[in-house]
This record gives C-alpha cells, sequence and structure tokens, in this order.
C-alpha cells in the first residue's frame, strides 16, 4: 500500500510539474502586462506588492492607440467574415461528404482538410502569388478568403463527424412542428456544429503569417499588430494584448466544453 502510494503521488507530482512547465510562460504574462514601469521584468517594486508599482497604463494605452484599435476592429470584422464563409462552404461540402454516394469521398475529404496539415508558411506563399494575380492582395477580401480557406477544414471536420451519427428525427421532428429549413439549421444543427464554427473563428483571429504576407497597412489585424510591435516599437502594450488573447483563448475553450455538454445531453 505504501508503495502504490508512493507512486501515485510521484505520478501526480509529475503531471503537476509538466503542467506548470507548460504554462507558465503564458501565465507570466498576466501580471507582467499591469507594471507601471516600461520594462518586461518584474520590478522590486511589484515583487514587493507596492500598489504604486501595479497600473492599468498598457491597457489604456491600447484603447488610445489608434493602432490598436484598428487592429482590433480588422481582426473581427476579418474573423467574423471569414467564419461566415468557412461556415457556409465547410458546411455544404461536409454535406455532401456525408452521403454514401458521393465520388472519390476521400480524395476530396483530404483535399478540403489539407491547409490544417499543409505547413503554414507554404499556404501563405501559395496565396500571395494566387490572390496577387487576382488583384486580391493587400485587400480585406482577399484576407476573408485566405482566412476562410483556413478555417473551413475545422467546419467540414466537426459537421462531418456530426452528420455520421445525427439523428434524421431530430429535422423531421422540427419540421413537423411547423419550422423552416433555415429554423431547423439554426436550432438544431448549427448548435452540434458550433465546436468547428468558434474554431474557425479563433483560427482566422490569431493567425499572422498570412497577414504578414497578404496584409497592407490598412490590413493589420491584432496578431500583425503585435509582430510590428516588437519589431519596431517595444512596448509592454503588447503584454497586455497577450493577456487578452489568453482570456479570449480560454473562453473559447470553455464555451467549447460548454457547447459538447450541451450537444451530449
Amino acid at each position: 500500500m505504501t508503495g502504490s502510494r508512493l507512486g501515485r503521488f510521484a505520478y501526480l507530482a509529475f503531471c503537476v510539474f509538466v503542467f506548470v512547465f507548460l504554462v507558465m510562460p503564458i501565465i507570466v504574462i498576466v501580471p507582467l502586462s499591469f507594471n507601471a514601469e516600461p520594462y518586461f521584468t518584474f520590478t522590486e517594486g511589484m515583487l514587493r506588492l507596492d500598489p504604486e508599482a501595479w497600473s492599468l497604463r498598457w491597457y489604456r494605452e491600447i484603447v488610445e492607440n489608434e493602432a490598436w484599435t484598428r487592429s482590433l476592429v480588422n481582426s473581427l470584422v476579418i474573423g467574423v467574415s471569414a467564419t461566415v464563409v468557412a461556415t457556409v462552404l465547410g458546411t455544404l461540402a461536409a454535406l455532401g461528404l456525408a452521403s454514401p454516394a458521393m465520388p472519390a469521398r476521400r480524395f476530396i475529404t483530404g483535399l478540403l482538410i489539407s491547409p490544417m496539415v499543409t505547413p503554414v508558411i507554404i499556404s501563405a506563399a501559395g496565396m500571395f502569388f494566387f490572390y496577387t494575380n487576382l488583384g486580391l492582395a493587400q485587400t480585406h477580401l482577399g484576407l476573408i478568403l485566405a482566412h476562410a480557406t483556413l478555417g473551413m477544414p475545422f467546419v467540414v471536420i466537426t459537421v462531418v463527424a456530426t452528420l455520421s451519427g445525427f439523428d434524421r428525427n431530430l429535422t423531421r421532428a422540427a419540421a413537423s412542428l411547423g419550422a423552416g429549413p433555415v429554423h431547423i439549421f439554426r436550432t438544431v444543427q448549427l448548435p452540434l456544429i458550433a465546436p468547428g464554427v468558434l474554431f474557425a473563428f479563433a483560427t482566422s483571429f490569431d493567425e499572422v503569417v498570412v497577414v504578414l504576407f497578404m496584409g497592407g497597412l490598412e490590413q493589420r489585424t491584432i496578431p500583425r499588430q503585435m509582430w510590428a510591435g516588437i519589431r519596431e516599437q517595444i512596448s509592454p502594450a503588447i503584454l497586455a494584448v497577450a493577456t487578452f488573447l489568453v482570456v479570449f483563448a480560454l473562453a473559447l475553450l470553455l464555451t467549447v466544453e460548454w457547447l459538447r455538454r450541451r450537444a451530449s445531453a
């Protein structure tokens, strides 16, 4: 019994160590974003928990700086638009792939999810040359289409997995109660594929490589602005934005888990 308890304790201690090792570089960003001084390290006042050493200075800079606010608006516009496009195209593709009569299903499925496994730098370079020939480089439309391409695999995989075990009686029951096709999709099917939709949005919102290739000054997103801040003007405001992205990712994961449990229920 004693050896078993020691083994269990050693296993739990190892798991905690690995978890802390992986998460600590992310967690340390949060307190550093409240530094009153323009440093990327903990000051003596912060270590002493001196109230004057802690400040919302860098969060105010994000709100007051036009470059950050414009980047946030671009991220939201491009992210939401790309998610809508990816959801529509991905859902239509998944509906076809879910049919047993679909020819070359495996080949088409592999082709549709290839942006997920292809290195982003290769996809970005290819998109740059392709959209440049179409005159869509350094445009919002070009970035929306490029991000929709990157996000669509998440929608396809989620919808195909949902349809493979989907109970068609749910849609029949909704139709028998007078619901139209749009209402049935919004209230019955969309909650089941919502995780894929959220991941498509997260892919667009956090993406930076494609934006570096295709985006201009007017298409700077939050990740692109952070990259520019690191290279051009180092400011702890980057830590405040990083904290916002950490909170956003945590909220996204909690939402996906809530949707998963709701769908299971």
